[in-house]
């Protein structure tokens, strides 16, 4: 037999497009209702809150899947204990994914009013993002190896990935038959 290690090993990695994907969902949601708040000070309070139970309470509830993550057959685990990371953990690990998270959305906010500012403001995020290229096994981003974790991919589910892919090569076929007539 396989020893566990081996056997977690052998977990495909998951895509850096579908991690994007993942945060993306989770990162608009959270945008949505903390932007409703006008006052910086308390629309940072609302986000790290909103993070904090999207990100850390329903991972913990759905066992290493939020929303996007769940949408997108992923899901975090602990690298040493191979299995869901513990509340600390995960609290740091998302504690600075929250931060980073803000930031870039101020610097969306900005838009291109002042784009030096902008792309300041975005280059966290995008550093941290890009990390996931540096690392051949695991493919964990600096918050990943930071707290030590790892985003897996699980057995298919909702997919939205693919419901998407599906959805917009029906509408191309649509449209070409379309076209033709």
């Amino acid at each position: 037999m396989y020893s566990e290690e081996n056997q977690f090993r052998r977990v495909p990695k998951a895509p850096f497009e579908r991690r994007a994907y993942a945060f993306l969902i989770d990162f608009i949601i959270v945008w949505i209702f903390s932007s409703l708040v006008t006052n910086i000070f308390l629309e940072l309070v609302i986000f790290v809150i909103l993070w904090f139970i999207f990100r850390v309470i329903i991972v913990q509830i759905n066992k290493g899947q939020s929303l996007g993550r769940w949408t997108m057959d992923l899901k975090i685990a602990d690298i040493r204990r191979k299995r869901l990371p513990s509340m600390v953990s995960m609290s740091k690990r998302e504690g600075v994914i929250a931060l980073i998270a803000f930031t870039a959305m101020i610097g969306l906010k900005i838009n291109f009013k002042d784009s030096l500012l902008m792309v300041l403001l975005l280059t966290p995020i995008i550093v941290d993002g890009l990390t996931i290229f540096s690392d051949d096994e695991y493919n964990q981003a600096f918050h990943d190896r930071l707290c030590d974790t790892i985003i897996i991919q699980t057995r298919r589910g909702f997919s939205l990935d693919l419901r998407l892919k599906k959805l917009f090569k029906e509408a191309k076929e649509t449209w070409r038959k379309k076209r033709k007539k």
